[in-house]
């Protein structure tokens, strides 16, 4: 890797407030010279993304924020989506009769489209991929849920900032109140930042800045460590330890694959047939048990004092 993009990745990771390597859910963009961004901030739209935000979205379903953060799209033992079926059902209800796909995480996006169809049909719902649309944005516009599956998730939010979907995708499920689903990489982009992601980074978004949708990051398929195991690399909670190193950096939950994190509003409920790991900065983490209530987290305010 060269040193210039080494160095833009550092500075990146480094955006958030005060400095730290959290960073904060997207804002307005401060503009600078030639109209970008100004330091340390995300626009929450790529270069050209500008005119997309003018005007408002058709009217949505209204209401509060509803997420259903999955930790894997495949447990093992299992097929595509099966583990979690039912919650996704039960989640979506019978309003919803056609599912947004984001499969921008997956090189191959028609066979990941494919995937995905296929599930959902066999659910009762339409599907519709968003790569197969000509105008990304009046996609979002005009969808009823939104299902972004798992894959790299660098290359996921490379593509949400390439097609000015961040703001779009922020607006529809915070303001609007449509239902979110999110697998894996999809469940990293609903939080702060990607900075607590698994995945390498071979493209460069234009900021590790994410959705934002909860004020915490979440760390998909985590990983206990294995005592009988003779790999010497760094385990997940060593790797997690060192992003709390770093000034005001959130909380980071960690989900063990089954796990799932269910939203809705200022509610938030860990389900699924695993629990899943606390990490907050400075303190020992916790374990918790499906059917932990960790409403706590959504409180932004109240993050710096836990």
């Amino acid at each position: 890797m060269s040193r210039k993009v080494t160095a833009k990745m550092a500075k990146s990771s480094m955006a958030g407030p005060g400095g730290g390597s959290g960073g904060a859910p997207p804002r307005g963009p401060r503009r600078g010279r030639k109209g970008r961004a100004g330091p340390g901030r995300a626009s929450g739209a790529g270069p050209g993304c500008a005119h997309r935000r003018r005007g408002t979205a058709p009217g949505g379903m209204g209401g509060p924020r509803r997420l259903l953060l999955v930790s894997n799209s495949t447990l093992h033992g299992g097929g595509y989506l099966g583990h979690c079926q039912q919650h996704i059902q039960s989640f979506l209800g019978q309003a919803v009769k056609r599912v947004l796909f984001v499969p921008y995480a997956l090189h191959d996006r028609d066979a990941y489209a494919r995937t995905a169809r296929e599930k959902f049909e066999s659910w009762g719902y339409g599907l519709d991929s968003i790569h197969e649309s000509c105008d990304p944005v009046e996609a979002v516009r005009k969808s009823e849920a939104i299902f972004i599956g798992g894959g790299n998730t660098f290359r996921l939010l490379k593509a949400l900032y390439d097609n000015c979907l961040i703001q779009e995708i922020r607006k529809r499920v915070l303001e609007d109140g449509i239902p979110y689903v999110g697998s894996s990489a999809g469940t990293n982009v609903a939080t702060i930042s990607i900075n607590t992601t698994n995945d390498m980074p071979i493209v460069y978004p234009p900021s590790l800045q994410a959705l934002g949708l909860v004020p915490f990051n979440i760390n998909p398929h985590y990983l206990d460590p294995d005592v009988k195991s003779t790999h010497m690399g760094e385990t997940r909670e060593e790797r997690i330890r060192q992003y709390h190193e770093e000034p005001n950096t959130p909380p980071v939950l960690g989900l063990r694959e089954g796990a799932m994190l269910l939203v809705e509003g200022d509610k938030a409920t860990l389900q699924g047939v695993t629990g899943a790991r606390l990490f907050l900065r400075g303190k020992k983490p916790t374990e918790h048990e499906p059917g932990t209530d960790f409403s706590f987290l959504l409180i932004d305010s109240n993050l710096q004092n836990l």
